[in-house]
């Protein structure tokens, strides 16, 4: 049977309201449609959409679960509950939700063991909406693989929940990947953030070689002013052009990014980079995001 005229009428103020950014709003109008129209999937799903953007995971969860119940169809009902179930380590309800997608998911208790590749996450998509690479563990979490800037808030190795729309396209290694909002931070990892400024050769050897002794040392190093491109939003949010492409920074100061368990840690990396090379020298290094 379908909706009644009234409940579509609900259900659509609900979708404007919520265009609008008043969730209050959207919840009351579509838990009124739900009222009158308990069977319809529409409006259950739709208070599901709220509550995640409201980051109310378990409500999302509920509300989520009874729309693919009501509809199996309603697949975006199912990709939600999948995220609000990764969120709130219900992990048996998360499974269920993927499987409920048509994506195979392994068997088990804990968390699921179903990489999906490297591919682009956008950190704190309300504020700077810096994009950083990951290491996708599954549809809804990835931990990144970047050294993200101090001002996100978020560190190496941290796991991240991850939304399902693609928001923009990046490059790796010549194929095109989609980006995906980070929703919140599942896992924070035991690495802090530090800035260095060093004077080195303007080669790609050099920024290997850091990155490689970083790694040795048991942290991460990147050289920032060879791999953090500003760029306008209408290519954050679509496909970079060719004017963003990056370049290496001229012979000199570089910025460096060092995730390290402490300063000693850094400190240690800089010093083996530093060791035995003439034209490498450490200038300074700071505390840019440490964590207790």
């Amino acid at each position: 049977m379908p909706p009644s005229l009234r409940a579509q009428q609900l259900n659509a103020d609900g979708n404007a309201a919520l265009d609008a950014g008043r969730l209050d709003d959207a919840i009351a109008a579509f838990s009124q449609a739900a009222a009158l129209a308990p069977s319809w999937s529409t409006p259950w799903y739709n208070l599901g959409l709220v509550y995640k953007r409201q980051k109310q995971w378990r409500q999302s969860l509920e509300h989520n679960r009874r729309a693919a119940a009501l509809d199996p169809s309603n697949e975006p009902a199912w990709w939600n509950m999948g995220i609000a179930a990764t969120a709130t380590g219900d992990w048996d309800l998360a499974r269920a939700a993927w499987r409920g997608f048509g994506i195979d998911v392994p068997d088990g208790d804990g968390p699921i063991d179903l990489p999906c590749g490297v591919g682009p996450i956008r950190l704190e998509p309300d504020g700077d909406g810096e994009v950083v690479w990951c290491q996708r563990l599954d549809p809804a979490r990835a931990q990144i693989l970047s050294i993200p800037l101090p001002e996100s808030g978020h560190c190496w190795q941290d796991v991240v929940l991850n939304d399902g729309e693609p928001v923009g396209y990046r490059q790796y290694r010549g194929q095109e990947r989609p980006v995906f909002n980070a929703l919140a931070l599942l896992e924070r990892s035991p690495f802090g953030t530090y800035v260095a400024r060093v004077a080195m050769p303007k080669d790609r050897a050099s920024i290997t070689r850091l990155s490689e002794i970083a790694a040795e040392c048991g942290g991460a190093a990147e050289d920032w002013s060879a791999s953090v491109r500003m760029i306008c939003k209408a290519c954050s949010e679509g496909r970079p052009h060719e004017r963003h492409d990056t370049e290496l920074p001229a012979d000199g100061a570089h910025l460096i990014g060092i995730a390290a368990r402490s300063r000693e840690h850094a400190s240690e990396i800089l010093q083996a980079f530093e060791a035995g090379r003439e034209d490498v020298r450490v200038e300074w290094l700071d505390d840019a995001l440490v964590r207790g």
